[in-house]
This record gives C-alpha cells, structure tokens and sequence, in this order.
C-alpha cells in the first residue's frame, strides 16, 4: 500500500494521475467564504480554520457549526483557544473524531486510515510546512494542526489542508512532517475523523444548529470575559513593552486574535441564520460582532505600536466599546434561541465554584 487518496476516483487511476489531481487541487484551490477577503480576521486558529475548510470541500456547511463561539472566555492568561465540539460536529454532519493511538510510524497510521476513508488530523512541525513560507518555513519551529486526505509514503509525498488552504508536501518536507529526521522523544497528537452517518439535510440544519445555539448559550462564561481581560492587560502591559516584538505578537494571537476572529465567526452565523429563515431581528446582534472583530484589531495595532516603541498601552478606550459590544450581544442573543431552551436572566452564566479539596489525612 503505497499510495492513498481519501475519495479517490473508482475508475483505476495511477499512481501519477491521483498526484497530478493532487497538484492541480493545491494549485488552484479556493478557500471557504469564511476565509474571504470581506472577513476583518483572515484566519482564526489552525483547528478552525482546518475545519472551516474541510467541511467546505466535502460539500457541508460549516455555518451551521459555529453557535459554539458564544462560548468563549478569558481563561486568565488567554481567550478560549476556541475549537468545533466534536459532538457538534457528529450531530450536524455525522462525523465523528476520536484520538488515534501512535504505535507504528505516523505516515503508516496515516496511510491505513486515509485508506479507509477517513481524514488524519496530525499535530506537526510548521517548519517543513511549504504554505508557511515566509514565515514559519525552515525559520521557525511551532506546532500546527494538517489534515491529510492524500499519502504515497513510497515517493514521500502527502496531499494536506491548512489554514485556508490545500497543499502539498514531499521530499525532505514530508520526511520532517513525519519525524524521520531523527527518534521522535514523543509522538505527535493524532486525531481520525469518519463521516460515520449520514449528515443532516440543509433544510434541517436550522433546527439542529438553534437548539446547539441554545445549548451552547447556557455554557457562556459567567461574567464578561472582555472585563476580566482588561485586569490581565492592566498586569501585563509593562511585561508586554519590555519584550521583543516577538512576545507580543505570541501575546496578541492568544488573545485579541481568539476574541476577534471568534466573535466574527459569531457574525457570520448570524448572517446565515437570518439569510436561512432562521433567525428573528438580528441586525444590532450582528453590529455587536462586527464592532468586537474590527475594535479586537484595532486594539492589536495600538498594542504593536507601543510595543515596538517600549512603550505601555492598556487601551482603555478599545476595551470600553468592546465590553459594551459583547454584553449587548449575550443580552440579545436569547431571543434567538428556540423558546423555553434560553436563559434570558440573567445576562451571563451561572458561576460553579467547585468545592476545595479536603486535605488527606495522615
């Protein structure tokens, strides 16, 4: 088994023809709507924006995925490094992905299950990634998520989405994608997604997605995360202007970008439910979002600005518009959701204190 392509043609194509159909994919693909030039954030995280794209080309609607994002919070150090729920996505599309185990050579999990027709979500290395560079490529080492849909471990070669795009890898590439530069200490996070049932139909995707909305509604944090960030800002803005701009650009993706991208998405569900039939008046909702995408941005600039001079910024006056747009959003936002399944009081989610741990005796 030496060459694989998740979907591959049922009509005997060589080895050459699957590859030359590989080329051509990567050459001339274009990415989900959600990646287009009208959006403020043009990329989010490398789950989402995998996952954006992935359901794009297997022809699902990805819209209907997104209630999640009402659910982001400021975890203290960072905004909610934001994901589709898995159970969201089996309810929606009837997939479904689970951890994969690594005990033989990656390629050759990625191999077995792509022949299965499944997609391998595999964590690797940017810097043998060819669509990061000028940036990441042979530069820098960070961790990133691809999904696979297309292997031939004989010639070195795989077939990949990332980011807002397909591409392809080879040679010296793929062998650093699959560790075979040296001993891997540990082996790579892998997860297998199957299109294991039979996915909703569009005109069933609005109920399915309201009742997510409402559900995911009741998980918001339980008081105004942009609040609690503005108290971290406050801390760490002499930190911020005494590193290298390479710290606030680290510093800034965890935040202002997972606050930003995360409530355009929010934006852009809220569109499709209204352009669906869907949704009731949305139109101040809607605002709200696009006002913390575009102020979220606005904020970044200021924040590099002083950073690159050694200079403090708490934007103050940034964090002001984007509190006043995000408790006008979750106040709104319940009269959207199917009636009797919201919680329109109050305004944010319900605080759990878990109980101290007892101390064991000795």
């Amino acid at each position: 088994m030496s060459s694989i392509l998740l979907d591959a043609p049922a009509n005997g194509a060589s080895l050459e023809e699957i590859f030359t159909d590989i080329r051509h994919r990567a050459r001339h693909y274009r990415p989900h709507a959600l990646h287009g030039p009208q959006m403020v954030w043009k990329q989010t995280n490398c789950y989402v924006d995998l996952w954006i794209e992935v359901l794009g080309w297997w022809g699902l609607n990805p819209y209907a995925a997104l209630p999640f994002t009402i659910t982001l919070d400021f975890e203290g150090d960072q905004f909610s490094f934001f994901k589709f729920p898995f159970e969201d996505l089996e309810t929606l599309y009837g997939i479904v992905v689970q951890e994969h185990a690594i005990f033989e050579p990656v390629d050759m999990h990625v191999e077995h299950q792509v022949a299965r027709g499944n997609l391998m979500l595999v964590e690797v290395d940017a810097w043998y990634l060819p669509d990061t560079r000028g940036n990441s490529y042979q530069s820098e080492h960070t961790k990133t998520t691809i999904g696979i849909d297309a292997i031939d471990r004989e010639r070195r070669r795989v077939g990949y989405f990332h980011n807002s795009g397909y591409y392809l890898a080879e040679g010296v590439d793929y062998d650093g994608l699959f560790g075979k530069h040296g001993p891997a200490h540990l082996a790579p996070y892998v997860e297998c997604a199957k299109r294991r049932f039979k996915p909703l139909e569009e005109r069933e995707l609005c109920d399915a997605s309201l009742a997510l909305l409402a559900r995911h509604l009741k998980r918001r944090p339980a008081s105004n995360p942009i609040a609690a960030f503005r108290e971290q800002l406050a801390r760490d803005a002499k930190r911020i202007a005494s590193q290298p701009i390479s710290y606030f650009h680290a510093y800034s993706f965890n935040t202002l970008r997972q606050l930003g991208a995360n409530f355009e998405l929010f934006g852009r569900y809220l569109r499709w439910l209204e352009a669906s039939g869907c949704g009731g008046q949305i139109d101040a909702l809607v605002a709200a979002c696009d006002t913390i995408a575009s102020e979220s941005m606005v904020l970044e600039f200021r924040l590099a600005r002083a950073s690159a001079r050694g200079k403090e910024e708490r934007g103050e006056s940034s964090l002001d518009i984007l509190e006043r747009a995000y408790a006008s959003l979750v106040d709104g936002v319940a009269r959207i959701t199917p009636p009797g399944n919201a919680e329109p009081n109050p305004p944010f989610g319900t605080l759990y204190v878990p109980p101290r741990p007892v101390a064991a005796a000795r």
